[in-house]
């Protein structure tokens, strides 16, 4: 599409979101002296911003550009990827985060190694590192780039990519996770505030008339189930699939996760995982229907990831068009900030704190962002690539399926199987990823035509297999190791004593069934 330019007016909104962004960042610097408040936020931040951080950060990895652009190409399916976050957010707060909170761990990795050994703990730490910064954080700055080179006319996308990295990066790197959070509740309520903007004048265009919409558009782009056939997301896959990729984004990647470790308590967060979950329901309104509803009135893009940059050129006035492109930027920031300082969390905990026990506080901080900075300018790098791929979405998610099915693998069962031990965890690894190697080549070589959320679930079923009869014959754990690191009836209990509203298990309820409704309203 051609150039669009911005208006003094537009220009005005977005520098003054950015000089708040700013501000909020390094005021947090000043809070922010050893390793546990730049990964840690100190451990005390509260539900609110742990549910608007969490919403934040995934929306914009998965979702505005990457969204669109798949809803306008094949329809409101993509948004299997979206409610799905709700019932496995469910899993996370009753299953997970007692464990995790009690075992008063820095990364997710480290609870591998409290669970089974230092080697699977290494071996996740690398993976998860290669994943946010390969996957997540290319992928968001690839998909600012799009849109900056579409409103900033003669800039290029490495140019477009490094100066969002840059933006993101100083930040991060002065106020740690305490910037990232509370920047991300900005930039949550702006991205909200934004995509109603341009959802409820997506809808004017076709004049507020689902009948208009249903009309113009093919009916399988408006059911949630696809045939089996289907070479964007067949229904098999949505069941078999994409909870395997959903457990591994919410449950187990170090830069969402890492809010909910540094939450104040328990209490809190759990209910910031709920509330991020019941957060997740209205995407489907707000962000997918637009993308479906732009075929309408946008027909021919050649690229899908183009059209939500025209839909804000198309349907937004002068200061609107600022206060939405405020809102695009947030999305990207919000995932570049979270994933920059978790891989260097990763880097820093995992890796130079074992091997240098003897380091202050204050200088593992400072190792911590400059690993930020590097890690900043090796994403710009490598985003221009994904140009290369069918899409953003499809990068995203492609890449996902075959990396983590393993590690769902020993998770899951890990948690709930006292018998597995070290030896089974790392020979489930190792055996996965194997096979996702052969796949992969198979895949690229033309010999398997496969849909990768059927990939992800075939990965995760050999892993499985490989992890409970390794389980079975191989060495069990160390006395002393399971008790704290698996699961027990009590850590399902509710978190508070009084009235019945304030129990988490009520809200839990209470999302599953608004879940359910929204997937049989739009099977």
């Amino acid at each position: 599409m051609q150039d669009v330019s911005l208006s003094t007016l537009d220009l005005a909104v977005i520098t003054a979101y950015l000089a708040v962004v700013f501000y909020i960042g390094f005021r947090m610097a000043r809070q922010t002296h050893d390793a546990e408040d730049l990964f840690l936020a100190g451990r005390r931040l509260t539900w609110i911003p742990i549910g608007l951080s969490l919403f934040a950060s995934n929306i914009s990895s998965t979702t505005l550009i990457g969204l669109a652009g798949a809803a306008y190409t094949w329809g409101i399916a993509v948004a299997n990827y979206e409610w799905m976050a709700a019932p496995i957010l469910v899993v996370f707060a009753i299953f997970l985060i007692p464990l995790y909170l009690e075992a008063r761990i820095g990364t997710v990795p480290q609870f591998l190694e409290f669970r089974f050994d230092r080697r699977v703990r290494m071996y996740f730490s690398l993976l998860t590192i290669f994943a946010n910064i390969v996957v997540d954080t290319a992928g968001t700055l690839f998909a600012g780039a799009i849109v900056l080179t579409v409103f900033i006319p003669g800039l290029d996308l490495l140019s477009a990519a490094f100066l969002l990295a840059a933006v993101a990066g100083v930040y991060t790197a002065a106020g740690g996770l305490a910037a990232v959070v509370y920047t991300d509740v900005l930039q949550a309520l702006v991205l909200l505030a934004g995509s109603a903007i341009i959802a409820v004048l997506a809808y004017a265009e076709l004049d507020y008339s689902w009948a208009v919409l249903s009309a113009a558009t093919p009916p399988e782009h408006l059911s949630l189930m696809l045939p089996l056939d289907d070479p964007n997301l067949p229904w098999l896959g949505t069941l078999v699939g994409v909870p395997v990729l959903g457990f591994y984004f919410w449950c187990t990647n170090q830069f969402i996760v890492q809010r909910v470790l540094g939450a104040r308590d328990i209490t809190n967060a759990r209910r910031g995982v709920l509330f991020a979950g019941l957060l997740k329901l209205p995407v489907l309104f707000l962000m997918v229907l637009p993308g479906v509803m732009a075929g309408v009135f946008l027909p021919g893009l050649e690229r899908g990831d183009a059209v939500f940059p025209a839909m804000i050129a198309h349907l937004l006035p002068s200061g609107l068009a600022g206060l939405v492109l405020a809102a695009l930027v947030a999305a990207l920031m919000s995932s570049i900030d979270s994933t920059l300082n978790s891989a260097a969390a990763l880097v820093t905990l995992d890796f130079i704190k074992p091997i240098r026990p003897g380091l202050s506080p204050r200088r593992i901080a400072w190792i911590g962002r400059t690993a930020i900075l590097v890690f900043m300018v090796l994403s710009a790098m490598i985003a221009p690539v994904i140009g290369g791929f069918e899409g953003l979405f499809h990068y995203l998610q492609t890449a996902l399926a075959f990396l983590v099915p393993p590690v769902v693998a020993i998770f899951l069962y890990g948690i709930f199987w006292k018998r597995a031990g070290p030896g089974a965890a790392l020979l489930t690894l190792l055996g996965g990823h194997g096979l996702s190697a052969v796949l992969f080549a198979a895949t690229v070589g033309g010999v398997l035509e496969l849909h990768f959320t059927l990939i992800a679930g075939l990965i995760f079923a050999v892993s499985s297999a490989i992890f409970l009869l390794a389980g079975s014959l191989m060495a069990p754990p160390r006395p002393g190791q399971i008790d704290r690191f698996t699961y027990r009836r009590s850590i399902t209990r509710a978190t508070e004593t009084g009235a019945w509203w304030q129990d988490y298990r009520v809200y839990a309820a209470v999302l599953m069934v608004l879940t359910v409704w929204l997937v049989a309203a739009f099977w």
